[in-house]
């Protein structure tokens, strides 16, 4: 049996414990049988009563690692309940930056209070992550590093790695500094146990090493990690080549996946960290604000339609294929807009190539609007036996699909400008573009030849 299998079956026995009511059996279940992040998954993917009752049977110990793993939403809800010193011993045996991450979705005066009951060490580690903004490299980082000297040879090297009680998680290099803490190198850890024990660090060390900057935004640093295959990467201050600490894949995969779930969720107008569980209340309020932005944008396309009005009672059959023009304008902004979007979120788009990309997309646009103009044309021949229709939705179509596949490339690259997130405000100003210009082309055409 694989381990996803053993695992999903532990979930049916906890699943099965629940409805009998056997609460020893769940708390076996969580604190022994199940991993932190699999807890972390059943919490999430339980409904408000049965969450409160799950969280309740975690143990002391498992608090922690389960609640590194919630979303920042759930962990929110989770520590707002718990006091102060049950929120900093259940940081105990967590990493600096898993630390930090979850001080940064506490107020600032419970964050203080929790510094406070840290001892000096570990409270000058987690305020240096602190110090850096969540979404940076340095909110990435992890303090907890181990760093050798270049002159000393790797029989030292061991002899300091056998005092430490564990190495830190996803160790593969040892970082080479120099008496001022400036990051010089890597040392690897297979390079230590095939090497001569003779050995100096400078003579088998790698000095051809990417470093990431403090400052650099999480995004960036992610693009790093794919792009070169990394397990880990050294962060230095940018003024001095200084070591702060190191960013390991781990982290990177979490970057990942809520760059992926931002993207999805603000196509909808939603917060990433959105609870599938939240109570009624707060998911209709936060989806109300982006449902009267909806409203806005519709009134605006209805007083186009307004505008020709007698146009549409004395030409019925316009009423008709009115959607037709606003649908495929639709369709075609959103299928560029969001290769857009993709294209800035791995880095490709960039002021170099823009030209070349709104060229090519007003290409497109042409070459699409006459094929399914002609299509669409001739189904209306067919349908009304008007050609003055069949031009005028031709026409029209050609227009909205150029006019929407340019405001796709188009919005995603001046909203970023305007540090607007694309993937949030995109879809609603492309909707609004491609209803207004398809409606206005149509009817204004279809006004023009009858009237």
């Amino acid at each position: 049996m694989s381990r996803g299998e053993h695992q999903s079956k532990k979930l049916k026995h906890l699943g099965a414990a629940l409805e009998s009511g056997a609460l020893a059996q769940v708390r076996r279940i969580l604190n022994n049988d199940l991993q932190a992040a699999d807890v972390a998954h059943l919490l999430e993917s339980s409904p408000p009563k049965e969450r409160n009752l799950l969280w309740g049977l975690i143990d002391d110990e498992n608090e922690g690692e389960v609640l590194q793993n919630l979303s920042d939403e759930l962990q929110s809800w989770v520590m707002n309940r718990m006091s102060v010193q049950e929120v900093a011993n259940a940081m105990t045996d967590l990493d600096t930056d898993d630390i930090a991450d979850l001080l940064q979705n506490l107020p600032n005066k419970i964050t203080q209070e929790v510094l406070t009951s840290m001892d000096s060490q570990d409270r000058a580690r987690i305020e240096v992550a602190l110090s850096y903004p969540e979404d940076s490299a340095g909110g990435l980082m992890n303090t907890d590093t181990i760093t050798v000297r270049p002159d000393i040879t790797l029989e030292v090297v061991l002899r300091y790695l056998r005092r430490h009680r564990s190495l830190p998680d996803m160790t593969d290099n040892l970082l080479v500094v120099n008496r001022r803490d400036e990051f010089i190198g890597l040392l690897a850890i297979n390079k230590i146990l095939v090497s001569d024990t003779e050995t100096t660090v400078r003579e088998v060390m790698n000095t051809d090493i990417i470093t990431i900057n403090a400052n650099m935004d999480d995004t960036g640093v992610a693009r790093l990690f794919e792009r070169h295959d990394l397990i880990s990467a050294p962060v230095v201050d940018e003024h001095n080549g200084q070591l702060l600490g190191r960013i390991t894949i781990d982290d990177v995969v979490d970057v990942i996946r809520e760059d992926a779930d931002h993207s999805l969720m603000s196509m909808a107008g939603l917060d990433e960290d959105e609870d599938t569980f939240a109570t009624a209340f707060k998911s209709s309020r936060r989806r109300a604000v982006w449902l009267g932005i909806n409203l806005l944008t519709a009134f605006l396309a209805s007083a186009v339609i307004g505008l020709f009005e007698a146009t549409i009672e004395q030409v019925v059959a316009l009423a008709v294929l009115m959607p037709i023009v606003a649908s495929m304008g639709g369709v075609a902004g959103s299928q560029t807009l969001t290769l857009i979007i993709r294209g800035q979120a791995v880095g490709h788009i960039d002021a170099s190539n823009v030209r070349w990309l709104l060229s090519r997309e007003f290409l497109v646009g042409i070459i699409n609007g006459a094929l399914w103009a002609v299509v669409v044309a001739t189904a209306t021949y067919i349908w009304f036996w008007d050609i003055k229709i069949s031009l005028i939705i031709g026409a029209a179509i050609i227009i909205n699909l150029v006019v929407a596949v340019m405001a796709g490339a188009f919005l995603p690259i001046w909203l970023k400008r305007l540090n607007i997130d694309p993937a949030l405000a995109g879809s609603v100003l492309l909707t609004t573009i491609t209803d207004v210009v398809g409606f206005f082309a149509f009817l204004g055409l279809a006004a023009g030849l009858y009237f």
